[in-house]
């Protein structure tokens, strides 16, 4: 437990390293099994990720309500948005980690509420002919995570509408990569806009990319 408490507390820090997620915004969370125990290990609220310690990290059970943030009684405070880090959990199997991050570009795409199209063969990386866009919704709310999982469906990403992106894969360093890949398609994204209305790939040819993808076993 305490190792995968520090790769949180490695990813959560990366988050500022690599700008990601600037301060204290984004949130990290694995999922673990605590004593016999369903549940996830979760970067707590309001906390500088430069000075977190194992100690810092929260964890949360997965079928447990949370209805009261009161209800923790562990010193520290999860994520406000620990729902929806425990409803994907919980919907998704294959989801063995997150990322949530305030990316500048996959941010300022959000902005405007519209998926990312097929304008390149890489948005495949999210696990669908395009990234969709989450409905807006107050943070840490039900309907925030009710929208997301919409837009996760048969996907491992989504943009988060006025608000950032979510990314989740079978460990840290997928899920990590993952989030970084979808800011890097949506500031490729706004340069293809600059110029015109860019070429969108077929159905056809995106089905071609998926089941390479799919195939395709990463280093």
């Amino acid at each position: 437990m305490i190792e995968l408490k520090k790769q949180v507390i490695e990813y959560a820090q990366k988050l500022n390293s690599t700008n990601l997620s600037p301060l204290r915004s984004g949130n990290v969370s694995v999922r673990v099994n605590n004593n016999g125990v369903e549940g996830f290990l979760l970067t707590p609220s309001g906390k500088r990720y430069e000075s977190l310690i194992p100690e810092d990290i929260v964890f949360l059970a997965l079928k447990e309500k949370y209805d009261n943030l009161k209800l923790f009684n562990t010193g520290l405070n999860p994520s406000s948005e620990w729902r929806f880090h425990q409803d994907i959990y919980l919907k998704k199997i294959e989801a063995k980690a997150i990322v949530h991050a305030h990316s500048p570009h996959a941010t300022a795409v959000s902005a405007h509420g519209n998926s990312i199209p097929a304008f390149h063969y890489m948005v495949a990386l999210a696990g669908g002919d395009d990234i969709k866009c989450a409905e807006y919704a107050t943070f840490g709310t039900d309907d925030l995570s009710t929208n997301i999982l919409k837009a996760l469906e048969k996907r491992k990403a989504c943009l988060m509408s006025n608000h950032g992106q979510v990314a989740f894969g079978t460990n840290l360093k997928q899920a990590f990569e993952l989030a970084e890949e979808v800011e890097n398609i949506c500031h490729q994204y706004i340069i293809a806009l600059k110029i015109g209305k860019p070429k969108i790939l077929s159905w056809a040819e995106m089905n071609k990319i998926l089941d390479k993808i799919k195939h395709y076993k990463k280093a």
